[in-house]
């Protein structure tokens, strides 16, 4: 087995990153407290680290565009045809769980 080329590494993170975010899309019965309950991120967690990947790059991004690609179509679209309001379960798991800021 061989190890994959710097630019072949490259091509496939980016392959893994797109397929992440094609299948977050496609579940978006699957809510970002649940994610953020059972793995510690959201789709606004990988939002805001391709905002600072862009930026460290000297990419203009802000967390608005990168949401966009992220979700597929503008983040307040996306909230009124999927985000539902958290139970009481769930908002308990996050408090217990959620960020440590």
């Amino acid at each position: 087995m061989s190890e994959p080329t710097p630019q072949q590494q490259l091509e496939f993170e980016a392959a893994a990153f797109r397929r992440l975010a094609a299948h977050l899309r496609e579940r978006s019965d699957v809510q970002n407290i649940d994610l953020m309950n059972l793995a510690g991120f959201c789709r606004n967690c990988l939002a805001n680290w391709y905002s600072e990947a862009a930026n460290d790059a000297g990419v203009t991004m802000d967390k608005a565009r990168a949401r966009e690609i992220v979700y597929g179509m503008p983040y307040e679209e996306w909230q009124r045809l999927n985000q539902r309001e958290a139970s009481d379960a769930q908002k308990a798991a996050f408090e217990r769980n959620g960020p440590k800021e």
